[in-house]
C-alpha cells in the first residue's frame, strides 16, 4: 500500500505518539514536568542489529549514516538533491537552509574559504525548490547571489566556460556536468546548462572511446589527468540526466542531443562493467581498484533514462546487476562500502557521494516501478 505524504513525514511520529507522555531523544516527561532520562525499550531498537536484509530498512540506515557525515559544498549539493528526489522536504528544505548558512559572497556551502563555482552550485537546485515551497525570501536570495557570481565571474574560458576549481586555478573536470548545468537549468538559464555541457565535453570527452577524461589544465593547454576516471563519468551521466528532465518541450532538439550525450556514457563504460558488478577506478587500467559508486551512478542514469522513455529497456539488465552489487556492499550501520573513497578519491571506502548515490539509484528504482 502506498503511503501517504504525511505518513512519510517525520513529523509523522508526533501524530502517533499520543499518550500521557512523549519520549524524546532518550527523555520523557513526568508529571512535574522534570525531564529524566528514559530507559531504553530495547524491543524498539533495532537500527545496528545486524545487517539489514529488508530494503526499505536498508535505505533508512543509509540515510541516517549519510546524515551524519561531514560534508563539502559537492557533498551537500549531492546529498540535499538526494533527499529532494526522495520526496523527503522537509530535510531538504534543512539543507538548502545550511547551505545559506555558509553563503560566502555569493556561494553556497563556503568551508574555510575554499569555495569553488561549480561545486557551490550543486545545492542551487534544492535551494530553488525550498523558495518555492516555503516562500521564505532567503532562498530567492541564496539562489539569485548564487547565480548572479556564475553569470558575473570572470573565471572562465574566453568561450565562457567555468573553470571546476578555486581561483586562480584554471581547471575543466568531469564532475562539473553534475554541479553547474542542473542549477542553471533550474533556473531556467537552458541555454547556458547546455553551454556549459558542450564546453565540458569540448575539453574532456573522447569520441573514439566514448568517455571523459579526468582534468583539463586550461592554463598550460594539456590534460591534468587525462585518465577516464569512473566516478567522473558518473557525474557527467548523472548530471545531463538531470538538465535532460528539466529542459522545457520547445527545446526537442538540444533534450535529444544531450540524450545522446548519456548514451554515449553508458555505452562507453558498460563496456568495461566487471562480471561482478563493480568498475575499476579508471575504467579502462584492470590495475587500479575497483569500486561501486560509478555502478550506483550508472543505475541510476539508466532507471531514469528508461523511466522517461528515451533509454532502451534493454539497459535494465546490467542496471540491476549493478544495483544488487551495491546493496550487497551496505553494512549493519548504513555504509556502502568500496566507493572512491575520501578524503583523497585514491581508494575503495566511504563517502558522502557514494551514500547519497545509491539514494538516489533506489528512488530512481522505486519510481521505474
Amino acid at each position: 500500500m502506498k503511503k501517504s505524504e504525511n505518513d512519510r513525514s517525520r513529523r509523522g511520529f508526533l501524530k502517533s505518539a499520543g499518550g500521557a507522555a512523549v519520549a524524546i531523544a532518550g527523555f520523557q516527561t513526568i508529571a512535574n514536568g522534570t525531564p529524566k532520562l528514559a530507559t531504553p525499550d530495547k524491543s524498539k531498537i533495532a537500527l545496528f542489529d545486524g545487517k539489514p536484509a529488508d530494503l526499505q530498512r536498508r535505505i533508512e540506515r543509509v540515510k541516517i549514516a549519510t546524515l551524519g557525515m561531514q560534508r563539502f559544498d559537492w557533498e551537500q549539493g549531492t546529498v540535499a538533491q538526494a533527499f529532494l528526489e526522495m520526496g523527503e522536504e522537509d530535510l531538504a528544505i534543512s539543507f538548502a537552509r545550511g547551505a545559506i548558512l555558509r553563503q560566502v559572497k555569493g556561494r553556497f556551502s563556503v568551508i574555510k574559504d575554499n569555495g569553488p563555482i561549480n561545486d557551490c552550485s550543486s545545492i542551487g537546485e534544492v535551494v530553488m525548490f525550498a523558495y518555492k515551497k516555503t516562500g521564505d525570501p532567503i532562498f530567492k536570495k541564496g539562489a539569485d547571489d548564487m547565480l548572479e557570481v556564475i553569470k558575473t565571474t570572470p573565471h572562465k574560458t574566453s568561450a565562457g566556460i567555468i573553470y571546476h576549481t578555486q581561483e586562480p586555478t584554471k581547471w575543466i573536470m568531469s564532475d562539473a556536468n553534475y554541479m553547474l548545468p542542473p542549477f542553471l537549468a533550474a533556473a531556467g538559464e537552458y541555454k547556458e546548462a547546455i553551454k556549459q555541457i558542450d564546453g565540458f565535453r569540448k575539453y574532456l570527452y573522447h569520441p573514439k572511446d566514448q568517455l571523459y577524461s579526468h582534468i583539463w589544465d586550461d592554463e598550460n593547454k594539456k590534460f591534468k589527468r587525462e585518465d577516464f576516471w569512473g566516478v567522473g563519468n558518473g557525474w557527467s551521466a548523472a548530471g545531463i540526466t538531470r538538465v535532460i528532465k528539466m529542459l522545457p518541450g520547445n527545446m526537442m532538439d538540444d533534450k535529444k542531443k544531450l540524450i545522446q550525450y548519456v548514451k554515449d556514457i553508458l555505452d562507453g563504460c558498460l563496456k568495461y562493467l566487471r562480471t561482478d558488478g563493480l568498475f575499476h577506478d579508471v575504467i579502462n587500467k584492470p590495475d587500479t581498484f575497483p569500486e561501486v559508486n560509478l555502478s550506483q551512478m550508472l543505475a541510476y542514469t539508466i532507471f531514469r533514462g528508461v523511466k522517461a522513455g528515451y533509454l532502451d529497456s534493454n539497459y535494465l539488465a546490467k542496471a540491476e546487476i549493478m544495483r544488487k552489487t551495491a546493496n550487497d556492499r551496505v553494512d549493519s550501520l548504513g555504509y556502502v562500502h568500496d566507493v572512491c573513497g575520501l578524503p583523497n578519491f585514491d581508494r575503495p571506502y566511504f563517502a558522502p557521494e557514494g551514500q547519497a548515490f545509491y539514494l538516489l539509484m533506489e528512488t530512481a528504482a522505486k519510481d521505474l516501478g
